[in-house]
């Protein structure tokens, strides 16, 4: 799953609560949940995954920031807060690409793991598409809470 989708779940997550405290856990259960749906992200090479990575990356921080500016200062920390949490999860592939290891214990590596349903075939029928559609459908929720919980 492309970050920017996990962001922007994270986004409406923390739109839809008062609450950072309770954003991050909810936005990280999220990131799960998502990973959890068939999609593309078997890499070929260290320099086919920073392609995608770092463009991807760019728009993802592109987006944190929009949402942080678009939402009522009251709702910004929670906001912040589910998008880090929704994105925290994938720390581990930049970690291991820079660093040679992950931050996060074996355990929690092995749980990422085993629920990924990832295949390469999927990035052109399943992931533009699809992750185009999810981010409309994030992005379309994500206005309509933030009409709901203006000041």
């Amino acid at each position: 799953m492309l970050i920017t989708n996990h962001v922007l779940s994270g986004a409406l997550i923390g739109a839809l609560t008062d609450e950072p405290a309770v954003a991050l856990p909810v936005g990280v259960a999220s990131h799960f949940a998502l990973d959890a749906m068939p999609h593309w992200g078997r890499w070929d090479s260290r320099e086919h995954f920073l392609r995608v990575a770092v463009a991807d990356g760019l728009v993802g921080l592109g987006v944190m920031a929009g949402a942080v500016a678009a939402v009522p200062a009251p709702r910004r920390v929670a906001v912040l807060a589910g998008m880090v949490g929704a994105a925290l999860p994938d720390l581990d592939k930049p970690a291991r690409i820079f660093f040679g290891r992950s931050p996060f214990p074996r355990r929690w590596d092995d749980f990422h793991s085993r629920i990924q349903d990832e295949a390469p075939h999927r990035f052109y029928s399943h992931e533009l598409r699809g992750g185009a559609l999810m981010a409309g459908a994030f992005a379309a929720f994500a206005l309509l809470a933030r009409k709901r919980v203006r000041p």
